[in-house]
């Protein structure tokens, strides 16, 4: 019995032991497997403007095998992603994007917007404190002073010791300054008018780069001073409409909005180069000078993780003249498809396969032109801005004597004289309340919140929870305006966006490269969720307003 009693403590402790040495080894690879995980040598953040999730899937056939198609295939797609704030437009779209949060933290409530404090309109990214660089103009007096809180880039800055890079390029300002954040190496942007040169502003630095310079002398922009016909067989575009419509607006001096669009004979008419904005060869330009600040830079080439903010804004301006439902706008996306292959090639060949990440999502999508939607029986229309004016008017004579209560009408808010009403004894919350029963009533409106609401409730889903989101309580106004479905304040021709409704919410969301699993999901995502998701794939702080998720299905 003693004998049997040894054996078995023996064999306990060579159990023990073993066990012991296997966690220790397991431990040991573990330790090693973390030791040999390694930051992308580059994050590269593209946001296409005005973009709908469903240009992704319309258009799907007539992509190459090199651009979206790469990244749905081999990357991470969030198929019901969108923005949970308005209004949905370009600054508060970019800002959200980098700050993962909405404008009720990060400030950025419009692209414009009524400034309480001082008593006029505001443009998101202009700052008269800073002048221009590479243009005599005053286009580049910009910086991202109005935005309250940091930026993935800036965390990324913070993070290395400055020693990482961030480089933001669009045609738009504030589509590079937004998305640089308050620390950016530099931001670029596209001045057409008769220069058509990429410029930025003192806030970043006092003379352009030899490389950006170099690009600009070089006049490469020069070669897209051509006609405009469709990449492919116009009659092979079966998921657009016709190509002359009502529905589409016109080039200065064109008699139809047709192929081929001659821009050579619209040159002067159209602001000469300003006219390649609303082409597809403004994106071809902002491919173009991303490569070069690829080499220029020598993005991704240390151990330092670089970041390249790149916005394709010229899907927006041919949105906003043609409609979504156009040839142009087809044609737009199958060269903007080619153009993001060329960058992708470049990223391969100047940071390495396998080297850097990518996201690419949009700032907000758009709706269908009311007036084809009409034709085609669904509910739609445009304000019928002259008689609600009128009734408005009236009703604030008759009920305060005086329509000076209001002080301003912006982005579907009202702002009003706070002196005003103390002056006549009268409570703000009940001003807001009746000017939003009077407005409710008209037949253009779909519902109406109070500022008084967005302060005292907490909404959590529903057009008043993305109302909230977007409620700057510094900034927003007092009386929020929401049309009725399908209802625009826009010209009867091209599609425009900023409503809280779902066809301007919905935009797609795509993740590809290091650290990046292959799938996709259906679950709702969220703009704000990008931010904490990149920033966590890289081990760095949020940034400082974050109110978004890592959407952790992503990451391997």
């Amino acid at each position: 019995m003693h004998a049997k009693k040894i054996i078995a403590l023996v064999l306990l402790s060579l159990f023990f032991n073993f066990s012991n040495y296997n966690y220790g080894q397991r431990k040991k690879k573990v330790e090693n497997k973390e030791k040999e995980v390694t930051n992308p040598k580059l994050v590269v953040g593209i946001v296409v403007d005005q973009m709908r999730y469903d240009y992704l899937t319309r258009f799907f056939n007539h992509y190459g095998e090199g651009g979206f198609k790469k990244l749905l295939r081999e990357g991470y797609s969030c198929r019901n992603n969108h923005f949970n704030y308005a209004p949905t437009s370009t600054g508060p779209g970019h800002t959200s994007i980098y700050t993962g949060t909405t404008p009720a933290t990060h400030g950025i409530i419009g692209n414009n917007w009524y400034d309480k404090e001082e008593g006029v309109s505001v443009y998101c990214a202009a700052d008269s404190t800073y002048s221009s660089v590479g243009t005599k103009t005053k286009a580049g007096a910009m910086s991202p002073h109005r935005m309250s809180v940091t930026t993935m880039t800036d965390q990324l800055r913070l993070h290395t010791q400055n020693r990482g890079k961030t480089i933001a390029i669009a045609l738009k300002d504030r589509g590079a300054v937004l998305p640089g954040g308050h620390t950016a190496n530099a931001a670029y942007w596209f001045y057409g008018g008769n220069e058509g040169n990429w410029i930025t502003s003192t806030f970043y630095m006092n003379a352009l780069p030899q490389w950006v310079a170099k690009f600009n002398s070089s006049r490469r922009v020069d070669a897209y001073k051509k006609s405009w016909n469709t990449i492919k067989d116009i009659n092979t575009y079966k998921e657009s409409g016709l190509d002359n419509t009502m529905y589409e607006g016109l080039f200065i001096g064109e008699s139809a909005p047709i192929f081929p669009h001659n821009l050579f004979s619209l040159w002067d008419a159209n602001e000469h180069y300003d006219i390649l904005k609303a082409t597809p060869y403004g994106n071809s330009i902002t491919t173009d000078f991303a490569i070069e600040a690829l080499k220029g830079e020598n993005l991704g080439k240390d151990n330092n993780t670089d970041f390249l903010a790149v916005s394709f804004s010229s899907t927006d301006y041919v949105g906003h003249k043609f409609g979504v439902n156009s040839k142009e706008i087809q044609d737009t996306y199958l060269r903007l498809d080619k153009d993001l292959e060329r960058l992708f090639i470049a990223l391969d060949k100047e940071v390495g396969k396998g080297e850097y990440t990518l996201f690419l999502t949009a700032d907000h999508a758009a709706i269908h032109v009311p007036a084809y939607l009409k034709d085609n029986k669904i509910p739609a229309g445009y304000v019928e801005n002259k008689g609600m004016k009128l009734r408005l008017k009236e009703f604030l004579e008759y009920t305060y004597g005086t329509t000076d209560i209001v002080k301003n009408f912006s982005n579907l808010q009202f702002f009003l004289d706070h002196k005003i009403i103390k002056n006549l004894e009268l409570e703000v919350s009940e001003v807001q309340e009746a000017i939003a029963k009077e407005v409710l009533s008209y037949s253009d409106v779909d519902r109406v919140y109070t500022g008084n609401q967005m302060w005292k409730n907490q909404y959590t889903n529903g057009i008043p929870y993305i109302l909230q989101n977007g409620f700057n309580q510094k900034r927003s106004g007092d009386v929020l305006v929401v049309l009725a479905p399908g209802t625009i304040h826009y010209p009867k021709t091209g599609s425009t966006h900023g409503s809280p409704q779902i066809y301007d919410t919905h935009v797609p969301l795509l993740f590809y490269g290091k650290g990046i699993k292959k799938g996709y999901t259906f679950e709702r995502t969220e703009i704000p969720d990008i931010a904490p998701t990149i920033t966590s794939l890289l081990g760095i702080a949020f940034p400082s307003g974050t109110t978004g998720k890592p959407i952790v299905s992503v990451l391997e």
